[in-house]
């Protein structure tokens, strides 16, 4: 059995249960060793190799990287969305520009790219890797989804509810719950609630456990003084995601207007020691204080 046949043996068995992207092969102490994106060593490989001054060498044989520059732009892609999600940017880019460079045709990239500058909040730079992104995959319904978000936010709703409705009606889109809970924000952004609530309620028929939504109807209940509705919408929300400063700010109202002061004062301690910096904390401290 061939080394890579061993790998996907192994990332076989780890997945769903383990989501890392991993890097070449190493050698170390006779094994060869997988490296994940923190540098520790992981999944030993039942292989050994000889022991030389350049380690990576097999008997009479030297190992070859099997990469092409277009498997190692992807490899650098994975990464760095992964670091992306982790919220380390600066490693992010360094990936991301690296993909970049091996492989600037790939528009998942030029996605990615503008994902990045977005959180840098360079609205202009994200503009031209979204607009680029689109041009080389007209058809591709998650760039739209992102675009079309991104506009909604900007003000640019027409524009934005566009883009988000190709995205939806994608005879490609297996996810369209995500669609359409950014077509239900930028609804929420025109101030028409009941439409926002509308879509709100069609993501999380199409999933149920979709946090985005579940977050938004948690929101809307509190809002409109459905205080039960409220509270089981956020216990959903509790089952399948981490708290955000959002949740745990209407989680301490929703208690507090049920007269429940225990658990009003739990979310208020949650957030002030979790998310001390955040709006929701101030907003909380405020209230207490009067």
């Amino acid at each position: 059995m061939q080394i890579k046949d061993l790998v996907a043996n192994n990332v076989q068995k780890l997945w769903p249960f383990q989501r890392t992207v991993y890097s070449p092969l190493f050698c170390k102490g006779g094994r060869y060793f997988w490296l994940n994106l923190n540098g520790h060593r992981i999944l030993p490989i039942t292989l050994s190799c000889i022991l030389t001054s350049a380690c990576g060498l097999m008997p009479n044989k030297t190992i070859k990287d099997p990469m092409t520059s277009s498997e190692l732009a992807k490899l650098n892609l994975e990464m760095g969305v992964r670091y992306l999600e982790m919220g380390k940017l600066e490693t992010a880019k360094e990936k991301l520009e690296t993909a970049y460079d091996l492989d600037s045709s790939n528009p998942e990239t030029h996605n990615a790219l503008a994902v990045y500058y977005e959180r840098l909040k360079n609205d202009e730079e994200a503009t031209d890797f979204y607009q680029s992104a689109i041009r080389k995959a007209p058809e591709n319904y998650s760039i739209k989804n992102n675009y079309g978000r991104f506009l909604c936010e900007r003000g640019k709703h027409d524009q934005g509810m566009a883009l988000l409705q190709e995205s939806l009606d994608s005879a490609f889109n297996q996810r369209t719950w995500m669609a359409l809970t950014n077509i239900g924000i930028c609804h929420e952004l025109k101030n028409d609630a009941a439409k926002s609530e509308d879509y709100f309620r069609r993501a999380l028929q199409a999933n149920p456990e979709y946090p985005p939504a579940l977050q938004a109807m948690l929101k809307i209940s509190y809002n409109n003084q459905q205080y039960m509705s409220a509270r089981a919408f956020l216990e959903r929300f509790m089952a399948v995601s981490k708290h955000t400063p959002e949740t745990l700010w209407f989680g301490f109202q929703t208690e507090r207007a049920l007269g429940n002061r225990q658990t009003a004062d739990s979310y208020k301690d949650q957030l002030i020691s979790t998310f001390p910096t955040s709006k929701e904390a101030l907003q909380v401290k405020t209230a207490i204080s009067k």
